[in-house]
This record gives C-alpha cells, sequence and structure tokens, in this order.
C-alpha cells in the first residue's frame, strides 16, 4: 500500500470513529456528562502521555516550555473541554441532530474567525456559502423558537480551538497531553468529590462499566493519531472533504439509530447548510487547484 493510500485510509478511519462517537457515549451511563467528561479527560492524559514516552524514544518530540505557546494551549484546553462536556450532554440527552449540525457548521464559522482574527479575506464564492449557512441557522431558530444553542457552542469552541492551535503550531500529540493536563486537577477533583458524595458510578456500577469509562481515554485519542498520521502523508484540501463524513454519520445516526425527528423545517435548514458545505468545498477545491497549477508553471519558468 503506498504512503497516499495508507495516509487516506487513516483519515476515513479517524472521521469515521469520530462520527460514530454518538453510538459509543451513551454506553457509558448511567455517569452523567460531567463524570464521563472528567473520566475522558483523566484517562487521556494517561494514555497520551504512554504514548508520547514511546515515541520521544524514536524521535524527540519535546513539550513547549515557552510561556506564550503554555497560556495559548491553556486556552485550547479549556475550549476543547468546553466542547467535549456540551457534545457528551448533547448526545446522551438526545440531541445527536443539533451536534452533527455544530459540526457541518464548523468549516464556515473557522473561515469567519480566520476574517475576524487573522484579517484574512474571503472569495466571492467563500461569501455566498457563509451567508447561506446564516440562512439555514436561522431556519432552525425558527423552527425550535430559539438558536440551536448547541450546534452554535460546538461550532465556536472547536473551531477556536482549531485557530490557536494554528497559532500555536504544536503537534497534535503534545498539544493533547499539554492540554489534557491543564485539565486534570479540575477533572481529578471532580471524581474525588463525587465520589466522597456517593454521585460517582466508576466504582459503584459493574466492572465493565469502570472499563467502558477508562476506556474514553482511548478511544479519545486513537482517532487523533490517526488523523496526525494522515495529515502527515495526505494534502490538506482531501482531509478538509473528509471531514464532512463525520457529521454525516452523527446525522445518520441521530435518525436511524436514535431516531430523532426530522421535521419539514429541520430538513430545509440543515439542506441550507448542506448547499454552503458544498459551494465553499467546491471552491477550496478549485482555488487549491488553480494554486497548484500557478505553481507548477513557475517552477516550469524558473
Amino acid at each position: 500500500m503506498t504512503s497516499d493510500r495508507r495516509g487516506t485510509a487513516y483519515g476515513v478511519a479517524a472521521y469515521t470513529i469520530w462520527g460514530l462517537f454518538p453510538i459509543y457515549w451513551p454506553w457509558l451511563e448511567p455517569a452523567g456528562a460531567l463524570e464521563i467528561l472528567a473520566h475522558r479527560v483523566m484517562w487521556s492524559l494517561v494514555f497520551v502521555s504512554l504514548v508520547l514516552c514511546v515515541v520521544s524514544r524514536r524521535v524527540r518530540r519535546p513539550l513547549p516550555r515557552d510561556r506564550r505557546r503554555l497560556r495559548l494551549l491553556a486556552a485550547a484546553g479549556v475550549l476543547i473541554g468546553v466542547n467535549w462536556g456540551v457534545y457528551i450532554w448533547a448526545v446522551n440527552h438526545h440531541h445527536v441532530l443539533e451536534g452533527s449540525l455544530g459540526y457541518f457548521i464548523n468549516p464556515l464559522v473557522s473561515v469567519a474567525l480566520g476574517v475576524v482574527v487573522l484579517g484574512e479575506r474571503l472569495r466571492r464564492l467563500q461569501w455566498v456559502a457563509v451567508a447561506v449557512a446564516t440562512i439555514g441557522v436561522v431556519v432552525l431558530a425558527v423552527e425550535t423558537g430559539s438558536p440551536p444553542w448547541i450546534a452554535l457552542t460546538l461550532a465556536l469552541t472547536f473551531g477556536t480551538y482549531g485557530l490557536v492551535k494554528r497559532i500555536v503550531g504544536v503537534g497534535a500529540l503534545e498539544g493533547l497531553v499539554v492540554e489534557t493536563a491543564v485539565l486534570a486537577p479540575a477533572a481529578v477533583g471532580y471524581i474525588i468529590v463525587s465520589s466522597a458524595v456517593g454521585d460517582a458510578t466508576f466504582t459503584t456500577h459493574t466492572p465493565a462499566h469502570a472499563v467502558m469509562l477508562a476506556s474514553s481515554g482511548v478511544v479519545t485519542a486513537v482517532p487523533l493519531l490517526l488523523f496526525a498520521a494522515a495529515a502527515a502523508s495526505v494534502p490538506l484540501s482531501r482531509l478538509g472533504v473528509f471531514f464532512y463524513l463525520n457529521p454525516t454519520l452523527q446525522f445518520l445516526v441521530g435518525v436511524l439509530i436514535q431516531h430523532e425527528p426530522v421535521t419539514t423545517a429541520r430538513l430545509v435548514g440543515f439542506g441550507l447548510v448542506w448547499v454552503a458545505l458544498v459551494v465553499f468545498t467546491a471552491d477550496s477545491v478549485a482555488n487549491h487547484r488553480q494554486r497548484q497549477l500557478a505553481l507548477g508553471a513557475e517552477a516550469a519558468a524558473a
């Protein structure tokens, strides 16, 4: 298998695992969202630290030490912690479709953040995509009687998280170690207090339940490692297209497995978002090809 095909397989596997998360989190009940989040943080730190120790023996990959990057990674840790917590709560309270919407609109939120924070400029079709997606969100807000707060929170926290990670420029594995280390004291504190007052399920439920809670660290880290491996050998433009496999699978899980209702207004809202994503992706792919052709022409002329 060639490096390109292997990278593609890693990318598809990563997004497939993320897309099937709505099936996994309900298995951790009767633990509540906060307890699941606390164990996810704690066991993720344990697992990625072990992986980093193994990797560092082969290739030296030091953790960032300068204060600016550590502060940014601490902020990234808070953002991803909020994202994880909201998503777990949403899935376990039958809001899978709204959760999938958050990840559908995430690329457009990332573009908007690039404009506001980094001063980037949007091409005409990108503005069209953002406008159409905004109309879709408004339709969903009218349909439910309030803005889709879960979707907006997920999109904004994950989009801002991506922006911070882009500024920091730290590898996925090293970044996750620092981010989970920032969250670990609160996570461990919550586990200790909830155990003391009798609200924890880790030690009071079945051994299988305890194993499932501990597995959340592996489940969190494995797709991240697969994605990192894919990013090393596959063009980011292709990985960007693969991204939509994640919310698409979430949407299908919500409809086909969780049996969440799909009203006409909800279909219209999602449809507008999907149209926006098609326009955005087509424009991004076309622009990427034009830049590649231009670079090729420059190289040939030189």
